[in-house]
């Protein structure tokens, strides 16, 4: 699933592609993915002579903005967004097209179906599900090593798990709690609330770090995630923990192991992340 540094670059790259084209009709072959309104034909009809002026994110989501709209539209596992001439062929995974004035399309494509989008009336996009119970942004001045000590402190789940909840905070997905926890030498299945405020400290440098470095470098691809343009992230050649199961450890040399926390693949180094 695209963590916060994928779907950042799908949003930069989007602006690049959209701003300011004019959507002629949507049309939508999977209306399963079209969560609110309710109505497809309202979905279509509402953004009928509507221009893309912004593309935001809140978390994993990305909120592509219209003159009067908020579309809130979740990637989840295989979620792609392309531009194509309107003569392109387009195959049977593409479910949602945004048709422009000037012949080019803006193509959903989601071979797994999972993803979703919400319409919004501007101003509301906040005020209703998906939106309403996300914690704070990552890089935002709200969360603080002493905002994410307190919410550690208050929970008994295992600190891989607590980091996973996007009501504690947004944007932390498999790849990066594994990444950020290996760099904080911390073991997935340490009890949230037993760190250090010394361990909390560093971990959450180390969360802002790795997530930062990942949005420079376009995310990671695993398996088949790319951008809006086609191209591929660059992260995953830095990785340290995930996917290097039986690898050896970038610090110690220890081959790296992955168990199950949470129903979650998880990778550590046994020598470096004692539990």
């Amino acid at each position: 699933m695209p963590e916060l540094p994928e779907v950042e670059t799908v949003r930069k790259t989007l602006q690049k592609l959209v701003l300011h084209k004019t959507i002629e009709k949507v049309t939508v072959h999977w209306p399963k993915m079209i969560q609110f309104p309710i109505e497809v034909e309202q979905f279509c009809d509402a953004l009928k002579g509507e221009t893309f002026v912004d593309i935001g994110r809140r978390g994993k989501f990305l909120i592509l903005y219209t003159n009067q709209f908020a579309l809130v539209s979740h990637l989840r596992m295989e979620g792609r967004y392309g531009l194509f001439d309107k003569e392109e062929p387009f195959d049977k995974h593409t479910h949602v097209i945004f048709h422009f004035t000037d012949d080019s399309e803006l193509r959903y494509r989601d071979v797994r179906k999972f993803g979703t989008m919400h319409l919004f009336k501007k101003g509301e996009e906040f005020q209703r599900p998906p939106l309403t119970s996300l914690g704070p942004e990552p890089f935002s001045e709200d969360f603080t090593a002493a905002y994410l000590g307190e919410k550690l402190k208050k929970t008994n789940r295992k600190v891989k798990s607590a980091l996973l909840d996007q009501n504690l905070f947004v944007g932390l997905g498999n790849i990066y709690v594994d990444e950020a926890l290996f760099r904080a030498a911390i073991h997935p299945e340490r009890a949230a609330h037993s760190l250090s405020e010394l361990e909390i400290s560093l971990l959450h440098q180390e969360i802002v770090r790795t997530l930062s470095e990942a949005v420079k470098k376009g995310g990671s691809t695993i398996r088949s995630y790319v951008n809006s343009q086609g191209e591929i992230g660059m992260f995953q050649l830095e990785l340290f923990a995930y996917g290097r199961q039986g690898e050896p450890c970038k610090r110690c040399g220890t081959p790296m192991e992955k168990i199950t926390v949470g129903g979650r693949g998880t990778h550590y180094c046994p020598t470096c992340q004692k539990l």
